[in-house]
């Protein structure tokens, strides 16, 4: 089930109090950025690049820049080389994230509930 559904049921209870939406999470990203493993690698004297077949290439991270500045990273690994998929890589791993600022402008919500806010 995913956010947007769980919304959606949330509007049919009539389930009015102060929440976190779908929206909102959306609006608090900034900028979004995706990184994989083995082309974030320097090499260097000690590594060397990352070869073709290297499970780093399997391993992708979203960063999401938050309007407050404050950065959230998820990840998203294939066990399979041969399902790795750069695109479903990329969505899993923000989704991933997403979960991340979930959690903390859920903390933030009920931070002013709790002071007579919001």
């Amino acid at each position: 089930m995913n956010d947007k559904v769980i919304e959606q049921e949330i509007q049919v209870k009539g389930l009015n109090a102060p929440r976190i939406r779908p929206a909102d999470i959306e609006l608090n990203i900034e900028s979004e950025w995706y990184i994989n493993a083995a082309t974030g690698v320097v090499p260097n004297d000690v590594q060397p690049p990352v070869p073709a077949d290297h499970p780093l290439r399997l391993l992708t991270f979203c960063v999401l820049v938050l309007r407050n500045g404050f950065t959230v990273s998820g990840e998203s690994a294939c066990a399979s080389p041969q399902n790795f998929d750069a695109e479903i890589g990329k969505r899993i791993a923000r989704e991933n994230a997403v979960a991340k600022v979930w959690s903390l402008m859920g903390y933030e919500l009920r931070s002013k509930l709790a002071g007579g806010e919001a």
